[in-house]
């Protein structure tokens, strides 16, 4: 399984990104996607979440109203529309795969069973 994260960068705050997750080797029409993110020195954090069927979606408290979650289950794909952004936004960016079968919430990385390497994202203000 390869969770393969693209798309991030560095911006301006009040800037916008979008980033890309583009998965192999899994039913991805099986899985439920998440995003989490990690700063330097802090604990990974839940940022999105999205159903198979993307009718149910979550999101951290921290990005309500400013990010947006998709998923195209045709190209195995999801991603992480990113406005409006913060320096406090700045670290790296983790998308990752839930089992449907899967009990743990959404919101802990214990739900997930694959991860994706990263890609950095840098807010500057």
């Amino acid at each position: 399984v390869q969770l393969q994260a693209s798309g991030g960068g560095s911006v301006q705050a009040g800037g916008s990104l979008r980033l890309s997750c583009a998965a192999s080797g899994l039913t991805f029409s099986q899985f439920r996607m998440g995003w989490f993110r990690q700063a330097p020195g802090k604990e990974r954090e839940f940022v999105a979440a999205i159903s198979w069927s993307s009718s149910s979606i979550y999101y951290g408290d921290s990005v309500k109203g400013r990010f947006t979650i998709s998923r195209d289950n045709a190209r195995n794909s999801v991603f992480l529309q990113m406005n409006s952004l913060k320096p406090e936004d700045t670290a790296v960016y983790y998308c990752a795969a839930a089992r449907l079968s899967s009990t743990q919430s959404l919101r802990s990385t214990n739900g997930y069973s694959y991860w994706g390497q990263g890609t950095q994202v840098t807010v500057s203000s």
